[in-house]
């Protein structure tokens, strides 16, 4: 057994790492990565599970739900254990401010130190980023873009969440508790590996294009020229009042190909509507319609474990939204059953990263 994966729902902190460590126990960790719900004291968390598992990489977030093979959970830690038959080199380092774009230089630094090569001449088809960063930070396109320009390789992950709560959301590396940061790994998998994205829209056929923005604030102030809520009702043929209750059911997406990346809108602030993500202007936004997440999801990972012909575990990185929209349906269960069978651990997210900062999404590290 290469990869172990682990949960607990004891509500000590004591308690609780000794049960993760316990399932972990059949193997030497060369790297563990955990989830765990705000309930759980941040600074705390983090030091009991580096000092669980003395030798190993150890890094992790805060929540907004948690996935494990076969269940979806709240109030949890999940966590999974690799051993190098699985994970071949592991290298850490923390953002510790990231919005400076000096704090992740620094970070892409300690990094090259440790694997001794600059991130940009790794072989992207060997080497795999993870990030974890503050969910409430709004710097995730920031931090994306800037890594997109130092290295070559491709680097997932989410959004840490605080239970929707909406106050302060962490990220965990070496024993301590960060926020307002990111935590990058760069992982050389022993063996192959897949990427999935899957998001469950399909395109209504409208297109509506930001003509006044304000970046930093993540606002559309208009689309196509009037007042953004009245052009988004207008689009759904629904009164202003109502636009609000379709936001998770009809976002917009930035459609590129056959593909498209979903930007969720947030709130109605007057005329404006606030988003989880930045969008910019002159943009063409498709209008969405919400599809079935568990057919799509099942699909996708099907898809992937037969390209690569066996799947030894599986990270998930599983929008707020679509935890939101699964519980809504009835179909956490069905939604978990897709996992059942191959190592999985997950958390619901404050955003997705894959290439940019995405919504609605669903973004999948995939282990041969």
């Amino acid at each position: 057994m290469s990869v172990t994966t682990a949960f607990t729902t004891a509500p000590s902190i004591e308690q609780a790492v000794d049960e993760i460590r316990e399932q972990c126990s059949e193997i030497t960790p060369k790297m563990v990565l955990f989830f765990a719900s705000s309930r759980y004291d941040p600074a705390r968390i983090s030091k009991a599970m580096h000092d669980a598992f003395a030798g190993a990489r150890v890094l992790g977030c805060s929540t907004a739900g948690e996935l494990v093979s076969g269940r979806v959970l709240k109030d949890s830690i999940v966590a999974m254990a690799f051993d190098d038959r699985t994970i071949e080199d592991a290298a850490c380092s923390i953002v510790t401010d990231v919005t400076s774009p000096n704090s992740l230089s620094d970070a892409v630094r300690k990094l090259e130190g440790e694997i001794g090569t600059p991130l940009r001449e790794l072989d992207f088809q060997k080497y795999v980023g993870l990030i974890l960063i503050d969910g409430l930070s709004g710097s995730e396109e920031l931090v994306m873009d800037r890594l997109g320009d130092l290295t070559n390789m491709a680097f997932i992950g989410g959004s840490a969440g605080d239970d929707l709560k909406f106050r302060s959301t962490h990220v965990y590396l070496n024993g301590e508790a960060y926020t307002n940061a990111a935590v990058l790994a760069v992982l050389k998998p022993a063996g192959e590996f897949g990427i999935i994205k899957t998001q469950s829209f399909r395109p209504l056929g409208t297109v509506l294009v930001p003509t006044k923005v304000n970046e930093g604030r993540r606002e559309v102030i208009e689309f196509d020229g009037m007042p953004a809520t009245l052009a988004y009702a207008r689009a759904l043929g629904v009164p202003v009042e109502e636009a609000p209750k379709l936001f998770m059911h009809n976002p917009v997406g930035l459609v590129t190909g056959d593909d498209f990346f979903v930007r969720s809108p947030r709130q109605v602030e007057g005329d404006s509507i606030l988003f989880y993500c930045m969008v910019k202007e002159g943009m063409e936004l498709a209008l969405l319609e919400s599809t079935d997440i568990v057919s799509d999801t099942r699909k996708a990972v099907e898809e992937q474990v037969r390209q690569l012909g066996g799947a030894s575990a599986i990270i998930n990185f599983h929008c707020i939204l679509r935890a939101l929209e699964l519980e809504e349906k009835g179909q956490n269960e069905a939604y978990g059953s897709i996992f059942a069978d191959i190592p999985t651990i997950g958390f619901s997210t404050y955003g997705e990263e894959y290439i940019g900062h995405i919504n609605q999404t669903s973004t999948m590290l995939v282990f041969k």
